[in-house]
């Protein structure tokens, strides 16, 4: 049996959750200087 054959549906739906509220919390509560305009972790002047 592989790694990978014992991870279920419902734990990568929980991962998936956990991460997403991990993300909103950081960029509702974070430091504006690292989730700001001008902040490390989102750049609002990235050009593609």
């Amino acid at each position: 049996m592989t790694l990978f054959a014992s991870i279920t549906f419902f734990q990568v739906c929980m991962a998936l959750l956990t991460v997403g509220v991990a993300e909103r919390a950081l960029l509702a509560f974070g430091p504006i200087g690292m989730v700001g305009p001008k902040g490390w972790l989102l750049r609002g002047d990235v050009e593609e």
